[in-house]
């Protein structure tokens, strides 16, 4: 592990770990990246870029709860020994009543957040902002790709899943969306018909929502640093809209932001992926009050 830049350190004081609301996991994981490369660098480029952030996001101060910037997790190893790591992480982070913040790193690292949020016995269920719905069994022969997390979530914990502003699927993810009833609002359907994004959640959806958010979920003239950029993505302010929408009178209660692959040169998209994540934190804090967790330590192992 290393210490690194605090988010937004340039306009808030450092708060100790048990003072803080947020507890920011920078997770540099990249071993299944299958066409761009760089993702291990997404989040020392969020955390530098935060330095430039304003402290107030649509009038509201995030910041002002209390941000604590955890030392870099190693990603040294195997995907099961890095993933163990990110998991434990998490763990602590809701123990500690904190709301988890994990910066990839690929797409991967979600599944050590939502192992930690089902161990804990929370029941949650899954917002995901992507292009690719991330549903393939196996992917280059690594059960473990990117391109596999959001099925192995499924998979593993049962949790329910919303799939928001996909546009590139294969016929494998197809069928597992039929097989497990998985909710989906491509981009394709916001240019037919416009309203049905907006509608809200199933009514027996999980009032406790973990988001997760790829960068390449936003169309490539917002973010265009990112491993695998599609067209036809959500515009930024779409794509905070609609999680603005869909989270009403639920409960945030952590997020990731994913896939960010820095280019030399390239401010934008630093910028916006850090900003991105200070603006998820003022969606968090619409239900600060009602933050909530039980947490099972005894079946937690080291």
């Amino acid at each position: 592990m290393r210490r690194v830049l605090p988010f937004l350190g340039s306009e808030f004081p450092p708060v100790s770990r048990e003072q803080a609301y947020f507890e920011i996991i920078p997770a540099p994981m990249e071993v299944s990246v299958s066409y761009g490369r760089g993702a291990a660098g997404g989040p020392a480029a969020i955390l530098a870029a935060s330095q430039q952030l304003d402290p107030l996001e649509e009038g509201s101060c995030p910041g002002a709860v209390g941000i604590y910037t955890g030392m870099t997790v190693s990603c040294r190893g195997s995907a099961a020994a890095i993933l163990k790591r990110i998991e434990g992480r998490v763990f602590e982070a809701i123990r500690g009543r904190r709301v988890p913040v994990v910066l990839g790193g690929e797409h991967t690292v979600t599944l050590g957040a939502i192992r930690a949020l089902h161990r804990a016995g929370q029941r949650l269920g899954i917002l995901q902002l992507d292009a690719h719905a991330d549903l393939r069994d196996c992917y280059e022969g690594n059960p473990y790709s990117h391109a596999c997390v959001m099925r192995r979530a499924v998979e593993e914990t049962g949790v329910p899943l919303m799939q928001l502003g996909v546009r590139t699927v294969c016929e494998e993810e197809v069928a597992f969306r039929r097989e497990r009833a998985i909710g989906h609002r491509d981009a394709a359907v916001l240019e037919r018909f416009p309203g049905y994004w907006w509608r809200p959640l199933p009514v027996d959806f999980p009032e406790a929502l973990y988001l997760t958010v790829d960068v390449d979920g936003l169309d490539p003239s917002v973010i265009p640093a990112t491993g695998t950029p599609v067209p036809g993505g959500l515009r930024w302010s779409e794509a905070l809209a609609l999680l603005w929408a869909l989270s009403a009178g639920r409960r945030v209660i952590g997020f990731d932001v994913v896939e960010l692959a820095p280019r030399r040169g390239d401010r934008v998209s630093d910028f916006a992926a850090a900003r991105l994540v200070y603006s998820l934190m003022r969606l968090c804090l619409r239900t600060k009050r009602d933050f909530e967790i039980e947490v099972r330590v005894g079946k937690w192992y080291s």
